[in-house]
């Protein structure tokens, strides 16, 4: 049996050699073989598994290329929208929504989680299903988590938390594959998420994020409500703007750093009154570049619930206007009426 130290020895000399991109080149890592000894330690894996299963490992330069440009730091609001907002995903997610319309319904109840939000997440994230990811998840951790130092600790703890993963649920950790940064599955959660709040919403007693929408649908639910979602309030509203100071309230933190109240005395008030709402209420303001200038909006508790999703306010605005448009074209087709509703969708 190959031992880790054995491993350790002969691949380091193999990485003195040169390469970027060899098999089991993570050896070399002190901070790797801890973890692995940690496992053993614990008896989650057998002494020498995972010495075997890293010599399959390669570290993937796209992927820090990738992590190095994300959509979400490198466009503007007018760019970053058209990438999401279109027909086809629009028509997509009628079709999905079609399908699993009874689960979605159980997830909204069950958890206070609008269907169209958790229907936007599905769509933004994997057209529904329809792209998960090429890359193998175990190998954009381990380059991220050893490779990518801004970010380094974190990716090395989700590369722990995915051996787990798959271990407890005997799953090949080389057969799964996701996203550039190792998200998994219909809703790319990352492998902490997945043991902390997926769950089995279809009662076969296994959580499938894979291949398994009915699990996919209660876990995006489950996930925004432990992290903070309140049933019955909106994410964010259209701000109408005046005077000469609401540049200035402005924020990119991803909380609420002010109160409407607060807002309303720099400029910013709802466009549309908002039941429920009163001075007192948590809110940032918002400034997005939109094809014809800046858009103001003021954002709520439940918008920055879905910054812990991407920690990203350009996604976030996406899910919102996407589940949006998702709800307006739901209940366009289940009218009766024959005119399109005022308001219909100007999508491509």
């Amino acid at each position: 049996m190959k031992t880790l130290k054995h491993w350790r020895n002969g691949l380091m000399a193999l990485a003195l050699l040169g390469g970027t991109a060899q098999a089991g080149d993570f050896s070399r890592y002190e901070e790797l073989n801890a973890m692995i000894e940690q496992l053993e330690a614990e008896k989650v894996y057998a002494p020498g598994e995972l010495a075997a299963l890293f010599d399959g490992v390669s570290r993937q330069d796209k992927i820090l290329e990738l992590i190095a440009r994300p959509a979400e730091k490198t466009r503007e609001w007018k760019d970053y929208r058209p990438i999401f907002m279109t027909r086809n995903r629009v028509e997509k997610g009628v079709a999905f929504y079609d399908q699993y319309r009874d689960v979605f319904t159980r997830a909204e109840q069950a958890h206070g989680v609008p269907a169209g939000i958790i229907l936007a997440i599905l769509g933004v994230e994997t057209t529904y299903g329809g792209n998960k990811g090429s890359y193998r998840v175990i190998e954009a951790l381990a380059t991220l988590g050893f490779d990518y130092p801004p970010r380094a600790p974190f990716f090395r703890r989700e590369l722990r938390e995915f051996l787990v993963l798959t271990k407890q649920n005997g799953m090949n950790p080389l057969d799964i594959r996701g996203s550039y940064a190792g998200a998994m599955g219909f809703p790319q959660f990352m492998p902490s998420s997945w043991r902390r709040l997926a769950v089995d919403f279809d009662g076969d007693n296994r959580i499938d994020l894979i291949n398994n929408p009915v699990d996919a649908i209660g876990s995006i639910a489950n996930y925004l409500k432990a992290n903070g979602w309140r049933k019955g309030e909106p994410a964010t509203v259209r701000a109408r703007i005046r005077g000469l100071d609401y540049d200035r309230a402005a924020s990119t933190e991803l909380k609420t750093v002010s109160t409407l109240g607060a807002l309303a005395k720099q400029g910013l008030t709802p466009r549309e009154p908002v039941p429920g709402l009163t001075d007192a209420t948590p809110a940032s303001a918002l400034r997005l570049q939109g094809t014809d200038g800046g858009e103001y909006w003021i954002g709520l508790n439940n918008f920055y619930v879905i910054t812990t999703y991407n920690r990203s306010i350009l996604y976030a605005m996406a899910v919102h206007q996407l589940a949006g448009e998702l709800e307006a074209a739901l209940r366009e087709r289940d009218s009766a009426a024959a005119q399109p509703a005022a308001g219909a969708s100007l999508l491509p």
